[in-house]
């Protein structure tokens, strides 16, 4: 077998949504696993949709996400250019367009827009409706088409496929697929603008690329047959086809803009590591083996087997795409957490406080760096909190001894110079001990009073440590007058 070359050939036409990702991932992964190449190569013939500045997001969400492409626009590796219009502009695709002419598999069309509204329509699978195309120009003679030409009239090339029989192709996935001919449209290759179309185009680049293997979604199945008829009427061998399943949202309908996280640049918005997100997207419609969830990419190569791709529509599950971000985040070294964790920390945290040392403590408490607000919010003011939050069968606390211990541990703190934890904790244990209460008894309320919360990232002495002597003990005065 050939080299395994595969291609990531995205459009620049704004963020890279997570079923591109995943196509770019899979793409990857497939040539890494048998190494061989991975192909980077930009599709901006659709004009219309082009938008600026999105070949940059392109490059930055590869770099973010580790895939490194062997060959592309800044790598000629000697299949470029690798930029779909500057190829258009070597007038590549009008030459094969006219080998197609040549050999009977295409022709000129030079209907107008008029004419092809009156055309019939037919339902396609999808329930929407489709034009029809009858070959009316596939009967003018070479003559006529010449005139035309001549006299420059507009035109598009179509592929002229039959309309009876049957065509059968293979996906590795999906197995042996057979359609009726009589559903193949003659679909335009050149349209009236002399750009190629995305099927056309694609054909042709990845052909002259030496492409191996097509990773795309499974939208793209019922144009297969097309796709291998020009493969066929060129002569040039067929790719292996690897159609991925629909993502969907948490309701099985499909992953849109309006999810809030469809997008790569959402997710890490939204205070998301690149390492998770290339986890989880890897697991949108594959699992190894041994069903491991957390890999990093040397395990993803390793371990995948695109043969393993599932065929039903893969679920984006937003609550577990927070735990594994979480567990990424435990793991983290402490230098790498501190560097993404403490711009949100100080977009809360004013006073003059051991910044770090909050950041750190939250790390193993909080899912995404957004998290981090309302995790560490007290430090800069006690949340408003109702009395009731004293109250604690564990800890066998109520409001009555809560009031009692932070009235007797006031004077104990005020005399207190050291407030490092472990000084804390041997002054508060001592106290519990001369009194015969437990642990929790004290601490309870005294991390009550300090943080106004009933879940905090550290325990009372933890917390008194990282206020400080004035601010603690200003805390406890106003606890004791509230529950007084």
């Amino acid at each position: 077998m050939s080299k395994v070359r595969t291609r990531f050939a995205p459009s620049p036409t704004g963020r890279m949504h997570v079923g591109n990702l995943r196509t770019a991932l899979y793409a990857y992964l497939i040539a890494k696993h048998e190494n061989g190449d991975f192909l980077l190569r930009i599709e901006d013939t659709d004009q219309e949709r082009y938008v600026e500045g999105a070949v940059d997001i392109i490059y930055r969400t590869m770099a973010a996400t580790g895939l490194q492409h062997d060959e592309g626009p800044d790598k000629d590796g000697g299949c470029g250019p690798y930029v779909q219009s500057e190829r258009q502009a070597s007038g590549i695709y009008m030459q094969y367009a006219k080998m197609l002419i040549d050999k009977g598999e295409a022709y000129y069309c030079f209907c107008d827009k008029e004419r092809l509204d009156t055309l019939h329509t037919k339902v396609g699978e999808d329930g929407k409706e489709i034009s029809v195309y009858d070959k009316h120009c596939l009967s003018l003679t070479k003559e006529e088409v010449e005139a035309n030409l001549a006299a420059g009239k507009p035109f598009v090339i179509r592929q002229n496929n039959p309309t009876t029989g049957t065509t059968t192709f293979h996906d590795d996935i999906y197995g042996d697929i057979t359609v009726d001919n009589s559903e193949l449209d003659d679909m335009i290759l050149i349209k009236s603008d002399g750009f190629p179309t995305y099927n056309f185009a694609n054909v042709v680049d990845d052909h002259l690329m030496g492409i191996t293997h097509v990773v795309r979604g499974n939208e793209y199945l019922s144009s297969s047959p097309k796709y291998n008829r020009l493969y066929e009427a060129f002569g040039w061998e067929v790719p292996v086809y690897v159609h991925c399943p629909l993502i969907t949202d948490e309701t099985h309908k499909k992953l849109s803009k309006r999810s809030g996280h469809s997008s790569f640049e959402d997710l890490i918005e939204q205070g998301f590591l690149a390492e998770t997100v290339v986890n989880f997207v890897a697991l949108l419609g594959w699992s190894p083996e041994d069903n491991q969830e957390i890999m990093d990419m040397d395990e993803l190569i390793r371990k995948f087997d695109y043969r393993h791709i599932n065929k039903s529509p893969a679920v984006f599950d937003y609550t577990k795409l927070k735990w594994m971000n979480g567990e990424y985040i435990k793991k983290m070294d402490d230098a790498a957490y501190l560097e993404r964790a403490l711009p949100y920390v100080r977009e809360v945290i004013k006073k003059d406080l051991d910044l770090t040392r909050i950041a750190l403590m939250v790390k193993s408490r909080i899912e995404v760096f957004t998290d981090i607000a309302d995790k560490i919010g007290f430090f800069e003011e006690v949340p408003e909190y109702e009395t009731a939050l004293y109250e604690n069968k564990k800890a066998k606390s109520t409001k009555e001894s809560s009031l009692m211990v932070l009235t007797d541990v006031l004077p104990i703190l005020e005399a207190q110079e050291d407030y490092s934890n472990d000084a804390l904790y041997e002054t508060l244990s001592k106290y519990g001990t001369e009194h015969e209460y437990k642990t929790n008894f004290v601490m309870w309320p005294i991390r009550t009073a300090v943080s106004g919360l009933q879940m905090t990232p550290g325990g009372a002495t933890e917390l008194m440590s990282v206020l400080g002597k004035e601010e603690s003990l200003n805390r406890i005065r106003k606890a004791i007058e509230k529950l007084s």
